[in-house]
């Protein structure tokens, strides 16, 4: 074993000991690499199998707030997501520690199944509106969550105009672009309806959608607030979109106000503008594109 393999194999062993006590036989270890976090194991134990994941000292509170993002998901009930274990740091590293997801083949009813929960979860809501009480990361961004009563004022103040503000400091976007987006900010009030919040996902796409041991949906990699569940079900176009039955067993569950394709482009400019900002001006004529079309 390389001093780099025995000193992983130790900080892993580590975090088993402190978060379930007597330390644990360590059958096999799969790691991960990418992703927003540096470094992912599973971990196998005579006694169970373990997700850890970790940062090598940068983005400083994101597990802490995927901790409680998972945790406010779970309290709900209303679709899977997997346990917290235990979260920290150690050497300079912080972790998060959770169940593993043992996977099967996909149910035969798993995608109207999963659009039912997420339906269930859009119906918990705020009673301070739209926001959430700690900030969090989309990715690598991170994502800032103060409260706002209503929700297309939350969508621009805490989605939009933080994304262009950046982009504009950053010089990936002109002073023209800025101003598109300061003149769609007065239209949106009448182009998005004023729903009351939902909790949400925040990152909901296939990659994050997991097939549990039941072959039904279990969701990961959370960054949870509540706000308009449209931008939600228009976030899961981004990357292909879910198969028809997903959006049907929803609508019916809990129905949307017509016109929703029409406005799903206005609700990407948000991932849009993220991609920006992390990848670069790759993702703008995108952006150019719905902005002229508005």
């Amino acid at each position: 074993m390389s001093q780099q393999s025995q000193e992983q194999y130790q900080f892993i062993s580590a975090i088993l000991t402190k978060h379930i006590g007597a330390k644990s036989t360590i059958d096999d270890l799969q790691f991960f690499y990418g992703g927003n976090f540096n470094l992912a194991v599973r971990v196998k134990t005579e006694a169970a199998e373990y997700f850890i994941k970790w940062t090598q000292g940068e983005h400083r509170g994101l597990f802490e707030a995927e901790a409680n993002n998972l945790q406010l998901i779970k309290k709900t009930d209303a679709i899977d997501v997997p346990g917290v274990l235990g979260y920290g740091s150690l050497e300079e590293k912080e972790y998060l520690m959770m169940e593993c997801v043992e996977s099967a083949e996909k149910s035969t009813h798993y995608w109207s199944d999963f659009g039912e929960k997420l339906a269930h979860l859009h119906q918990h809501n705020a009673a301070q509106g739209h926001g959430l009480d700690y900030d969090n990361f989309l990715g690598a961004a991170k994502q800032v969550n103060n409260w706002e009563q209503q929700g297309v004022q939350f969508f621009i103040r805490n989605r939009l105009k933080k994304q262009v503000d950046t982009a504009l400091y950053d010089r990936k976007i002109s002073s023209e672009t800025e101003a598109q987006f300061e003149a769609l900010y007065e239209k949106l009030p009448n182009l998005i309806p004023n729903e009351p919040s939902a909790l949400l996902h925040g990152d909901l796409w296939s990659g994050n959608a997991m097939v549990n041991s039941k072959g039904e949906i279990t969701l990961v990699d959370p960054c949870t607030y509540y706000g308009l569940r449209e931008a939600e079900l228009a976030f899961t176009t981004m990357f292909g979109g879910f198969p028809t039955e997903f959006y049907e067993a929803y609508h019916s569950t809990f129905p949307i106000e017509k016109g929703f394709h029409q406005r799903i482009p206005l609700y990407n400019l948000y991932p849009l503008m993220v991609h920006v900002n992390l990848f670069g001006e790759g993702y703008l004529p995108a952006v150019n594109k719905i902005l002229a079309s508005y």
